[in-house]
């Protein structure tokens, strides 16, 4: 059977085929299989259920492995654990195809030739190790600690990357986030400061402008909605530029002009403000400003806002009684997707500061706060102190209130291009893939390029690990012991989780913290990771009775908390220890205290905006699992009927998609489901990597198209301001 015929064969099949290779596996190394289960061999059954938490998106969604014979047959879910509703999505019953993938990486490998050439060399562990710390080191003594470059993604172990990067002595620590959710965390911390979760299930009234929960599945919230709408009477509003599953779903939809939110929000605050239709009492004992933002928003009442963003004057004054009567249950749903413009900060900001007129903070129904659940930081360290170190960050300065600790992934790749205000030689990348979902791939690739020195560690080999110097293999999640995570969510969902391997680790991988710890013990810095793995996970712990029984028998641990109500005589971490309206911070900075709108570029003649999303089945690039690929093959390119019809473009034909950025093949979409204006592609798809077998060369590269724009307050990633062409391909 070839390779490619291999990768097609049904769910069944595979999962046949999997189980016997990796049967053969753990029929060769029982004693392996015992020893990473922490159980005598002579203790496992033929068949075996053992508890983890997914890891196939950021939403942790417990689970039971379902083993037979050292080989994982089943993932269920965990009916214990609540933020998930006792469901596993499409992408988590898939886990099973990243543990047993044939395009895994199983070895470190070391380029030989040209960086994207694919000419590697298979070398020993140590080999491996004892190179990269020697590299390192290098690059340390000659440019400084700061010139090596650290980026992890959302994973249980990231943590332990950032604490090598700072013991190393680099402050030049980014993540994927920084392409996709700081201006919205920015936003929230500035208005109620911290970030809240909202409390769909008991809302009234949810205004959705943007997010799409019904395929960008988050949990507890895309279910709750479900229930909130079917059971309990809550209506639901979309503004969106697509037809979305959650448009489809929803009471009414808006196909909002891109880029005009902030000037549907400012309107709605017009309305409520000025028909005096907010909690008086609440409002002058919680917030901050309300006198400012009144005035504020006098000019921008719903007639205005009806030319910027196409909504009917009516129905914005119509909305805005609506969320008024049913407040404090009415919100505008605090979405995760906020990589859109260069204001992006400031828009978020009209959406939190809504949900503050509706007195919803705190309350049945509204946005929350995080709850204490309890969980220890682990084994506390002191980095040293390296006076060669530069003052600050390389991309400091730029964005006011960039999220330090997060930085800006753009704009680190900018200073590592410039060489300036210093240079950065060194990347070390853990699980993120930033030449597949960051814009402006060619540039990312110029960085690869530029750099002395690169490791990569994930499970297969991704965009960014072709382009490596040294390419190290990951275990799944399903093969390793991780440290406890405290998971928050809505009503009753704080929990602490945490896993251990349901299998022995295939191939050669190791755990990225194996991997630190090593790094650190051959540069001297071992003292920082004198411990292991169960020590860390004990220290997390101990504060919290109960827990490591509750997590061995029912794989999760709940720590009793005050759901609503827990800001009661609390004070905010804002500047007014209030709530605010207006912000003192960013008077003092020079910015604007609250959102003023300006209109977004307007699309050229013959060109479409370019808008981005999540679907159910791919989070982000990983998109090369053989069951989702089942479910979601192409990548389409979404064209609304008139346009296409100019264009000469037919349902299904195929089509080049380009900017100033890039180009790439797609299949056309023609469809009433988008704006005529505005066209719409998947992320995951069109990899460079010949490491990814179903991936590679199918379709196009949000990140090979999207032009390389950033927040002008955070220095998150705007993906929302390329403008593309379209045309039928010869």
């Amino acid at each position: 059977m070839t390779p490619n015929k291999a990768r097609r064969i049904s769910r069944r099949g595979f999962l046949k085929a999997a189980g016997a290779v990796a049967a053969g596996l753990a029929a060769a190394r029982p004693e392996t299989v015992a020893a990473v289960a922490g159980t005598p061999a002579a203790a496992i059954t033929e068949w075996e259920s053992r508890f983890s938490a997914c890891d196939m998106c950021m939403n942790r969604c417990g689970l039971i492995a379902r083993v037979e014979n050292g080989v994982v047959r089943k993932l269920d879910p965990n009916p214990k654990f609540l933020k998930s509703r006792g469901m596993l999505c499409a992408r988590g019953n898939a886990g099973i195809d990243q543990l047993y993938d044939p395009d895994r990486l199983k070895h470190p490998l070391l380029r030989v030739g040209e960086r994207g050439e694919g000419k590697w060399k298979r070398i020993p562990w140590d080999e491996a190790l004892d190179m990269a710390a020697q590299r390192l080191q290098a690059i340390r003594k000659e440019y400084s600690p700061s010139g090596v470059m650290f980026m992890a993604g959302s994973d249980f172990q990231s943590q332990f990357v950032n604490r090598f990067a700072e013991v190393f002595g680099s402050f030049n620590v980014t993540s994927h986030e920084s392409n996709c959710l700081m201006s919205n965390t920015r936003a929230y911390l500035d208005t109620f400061g911290e970030v809240p979760f909202a409390d769909v299930l008991n809302s009234k009234y949810v205004l959705m402008a943007g997010a799409n929960r019904f395929e960008a599945l988050i949990t507890p919230d895309s279910m709750d909605l479900m229930t909130a709408m079917r059971e309990r009477g809550c209506k639901l509003v979309v503004l969106d530029p697509r037809f979305t599953k959650t448009a489809a779903l929803a009471h009414e939809w808006w196909p909002i002009k891109p880029g005009t939110d902030m000037a549907f929000m400012l309107a709605v605050m017009h309305v409520i403000t000025s028909e005096n239709l907010y909690d008086k009492t609440w409002i002058a004992e919680k917030t901050y400003g309300i006198e400012q933002l009144t005035q504020h928003v006098k000019r921008y009442d719903p007639r205005w806002a009806e030319n910027e963003c196409g909504i009917p004057a009516a129905d914005i004054a119509r909305m805005a009684r609506e969320m008024a009567a049913a407040a404090p249950r009415a919100m505008v749903y605090p979405g995760r997707r906020t990589s859109d413009y260069v204001n992006s900060t400031q828009i978020r900001r009209s959406f939190a500061m809504l949900n503050a007129l509706l007195a919803n903070w705190d309350r049945p129904g509204g946005l929350l706060g995080a709850r204490e659940v309890g969980l220890g930081s682990g084994i506390p360290f002191s980095a040293p102190w390296y006076d060669e170190n530069p003052f600050e960050r390389a991309d400091a300065g730029i964005a006011p209130l960039m999220i330090e600790h997060e930085g800006s992934y753009v704009l680190l790749r900018e200073a590592v291009l410039s060489g300036e205000p210093y240079p950065l030689k060194g990347f070390f990348a853990f699980k993120v893939n930033p030449l597949a979902t960051a814009p402006d791939r060619a540039k990312s690739i110029e960085m690869m390029k530029a750099f002395d020195f690169s490791v990569v560690v994930d499970i297969a080999m991704s965009d960014t690990a072709w382009f490596a110097d040294l390419v190290l293999p990951a275990p799944s999640y399903l093969e390793r012991m991780d440290p406890a995570s405290a998971l928050q969510g809505s009503s009753a969902c704080a929990c602490v989780v945490d896993r251990d391997p349901v299998v022995p680790a295939m191939f050669e991988s190791r755990p990225v913290f194996d991997i630190c710890k090593a790094l650190a013990q051959r540069l001297e810095l071992g003292e920082f990771f004198d411990f292991d793995m169960a020590a860390f996970r004990k220290a997390q712990l101990k504060d919290l009775p109960g827990a490591e029984k509750a997590l061995a028998e029912d794989g999760v641990y709940y720590n009793p908390s005050k759901v609503y109500g827990i800001y009661e005589g609390r004070i905010y971490k804002t500047k007014s220890q209030k709530i605010e309206f207006f912000n003192q911070r960013y008077a003092d900075e020079g910015l604007d205290p609250m959102p003023v709108y300006s209109a977004p570029k307007a699309v050229p003649e013959g060109m479409f905006r370019m808008v981005v999303g999540r679907s159910a089945v791919y989070t982000h690039s990983t998109t090369n699992n053989a069951l989702l690929r089942q479910l979601e093959p192409d990548c389409l390119l979404w064209i609304h009927p008139k346009r296409a019809e100019a264009l000469g473009i037919r349902d299904g034909d195929a089509v080049i998609v380009q900017s100033s950025a890039g180009q790439g093949p797609a299949k056309a979409l023609v469809t009433e489901a988008i704006r005529p204006d505005t066209t719409y592609m998947p992320t995951g798809f069109g990899a460079l990597s010949k490491g990814l077998s179903l991936a590679q060369g199918n379709g196009a590269s949000m990140a090979g198209v999207l032009e390389s724009n950033f927040d002008a307050i955070t220095g998150n990633a705007a993906m929302h301001e390329t403008f593309v062409t379209v045309t039928r391909k010869a």
